[in-house]
């Protein structure tokens, strides 16, 4: 069994690593035009490397590359089995780099390294292993018909296919998109956000030593209103899947009717609502989820818990358990594996999240936290903070905040919580406790939202799907269920009278 490691131990690796700076097209490393982004450790301020941007043209060469590919039958014609032992050497080759890219994961989006060895890794790597056995494992149909003709029913892969990914999980959620694409035989580009690009780069060079053709997978980092719309635009794109903002979610929609109506697939914005009811099975558990639901991840995190729902008559002993559980998750460096909070991605994103706590402060009631802190290094931490909010019309309930702001409503009835709950534009994430389990699958079939979580939070896994209704998106990430929106059917009639 190894030894866990130090502090001082990631700090070393860090001083060693290499950082990957250009893109990667037709399976060469491609500079491009010249320009280049800032990547900056939100831990120290500090910019660690400059990496490659790509123009309008750079994503050119990339979809040309991707189209070639997907022409010529190298990826979607070879047998499946070939392409399931790809996918899953892929797999095993993350693993077995784990450490150097759970380290640029921290430095660079400022995660803590305790979350990115343990879990955002370790689900990337299992994503492409998933989805690798699901190729040999898919069946077509036929359809009903007299004896006189045969009606098949076939899956085909799309073409090209680009993903557009956020930053706060950067691998992972280029995984859930680039695997299950790659297995229904597709020519993907993967455009990171333009704050996190490191992880996506060395994805794209483990991808071609596991053997995945030249053109398969091209990376191209750059920013949103060039790299991101030049693949919204563009002519020869089939798909988009995008994960973000629902403002930028709408302009791909836009770009897709400008365009030549690609397949547009979203999952963006959330304020999700948790529920804990006076039945609660268990009141210190609930309460340490409820604080983990907000300020994991510094509460950069789609799905996060950010409206509390209390019922009233364990509203005060629950509020205490909940404030004690937020000052234990004070920030910390991200590379100390006891952080248990790291820092908010970049300085820009960390101003937005100030103006949100003086508008809450200005709004609602301060419980804990609302300040900058760790400022001597340079970094970007936000301590947790609570509200206790008087209406359900301040604008910290209304709008995502995306940061670790948590906002708390007392209720009495489930009548009441249930309409506060689904009164709100997005639809992403819900959860509840109780110990009625008449109430918990009522309440789980009322919820507006995509995924509902009964006496826990945040747990699932591969096999289950992820996304929302209303301006939270449609279509789903992971499960079986991916494979729809990379996959067109055909139906083809065949007359046996012949």
């Amino acid at each position: 069994m190894t030894t866990p490691l130090t502090l001082q131990d990631w700090e070393q690796r860090a001083a060693q690593l290499a950082f990957r700076s250009q893109a990667i097209i037709d399976g060469k490393a491609y500079q491009g035009n010249g320009d280049v982004l800032d990547i900056v450790n939100p831990a120290t301020g500090q910019v660690l490397a400059q990496v490659a941007s790509c123009n309008e043209a750079d994503i050119d060469v990339a979809v040309q590359s991707a189209r070639r590919a997907f022409k010529s039958g190298v990826w979607r014609n070879m047998p499946r089995v070939q392409r399931k032992l790809i996918l899953q050497r892929l797999a095993e080759l993350i693993r077995e780099n784990m450490d150097d890219i759970a380290l640029l994961e921290t430095l660079n989006m400022g995660k803590p390294i305790s979350e990115t060895t343990q879990f955002d890794i370790p689900e990337s790597a299992t994503a492409y292993a998933w989805y690798g056995e699901l190729i040999d494992k898919q069946y077509d149909e036929i359809a009903p018909t007299d004896n006189n003709a045969l009606a098949t029913i076939t899956r085909h892969a799309l073409g090209v296919v680009a993903a557009v990914v956020p930053w706060n999980f950067p691998l992972m959620m280029s995984s859930w998109k680039v695997a299950p694409a790659l297995a229904a035989g597709n020519s993907v580009i993967l455009k990171p956000a333009d704050a996190t690009p490191l992880t996506a780069i060395r994805l794209g060079e483990l991808a071609l030593e596991a053997g995945l053709p030249p053109g398969v997978l091209n990376i191209v980092p750059g920013t949103g209103p060039v790299a991101g719309q030049a693949l919204g635009l563009h002519p020869d794109v089939d798909c988009l899947t995008f994960t973000g903002s629902t403002m930028t979610g709408k302009r791909f929609m836009q770009y897709s009717g400008q365009s030549n109506l690609k397949q547009i697939w979203l999952e963006c914005g959330g304020k999700s609502p948790h529920i804990v009811f006076d039945d609660c099975p268990d009141l210190d558990k609930a309460a340490l989820m409820a604080a983990v639901g907000i300020f994991n991840n510094q509460g950069e995190v789609c799905i996060a818990g950010s409206r509390l729902y209390v019922q009233r008559g364990i509203y005060e002993s629950f509020k205490e358990k909940l404030i004690a559980h937020a000052k234990t998750m004070q920030p910390g460096n991200p590379l100390d594996p006891k952080t248990a909070m790291g820092a908010m991605v970049t300085q820009q994103h960390m101003g937005t999240v100030m103006s949100y706590i003086a508008s809450g402060c200005e709004q609602a009631t301060l419980l804990t936290g609302g300040q900058q802190v760790r400022t001597e290094t340079g970094g970007y931490y936000i301590e947790p903070t609570i509200f206790e909010v008087p209406s359900q019309e301040v604008r910290i309930i209304r709008e995502e905040i995306f940061g670790p702001v948590l906002a708390v409503t007392v209720f009495d009835t489930e009548e009441e919580v249930l309409h506060m709950a689904n009164d709100h534009e997005f639809g992403l994430g819900a959860g509840l406790w109780t110990s009625n389990i008449s109430r918990a699958h009522r309440m789980g079939r009322e919820l507006e939202a995509g995924l509902v979580w009964v006496n826990c939070y945040f747990n699932g896994n591969i096999a289950m799907p992820f996304g929302g209704v209303k301006q939270s998106g449609f279509g789903r990430d992971k499960s079986i269920h991916a494979i729809d929106k990379y996959t067109s059917l055909k139906s083809t009639w065949i007359d046996l009278t012949v």
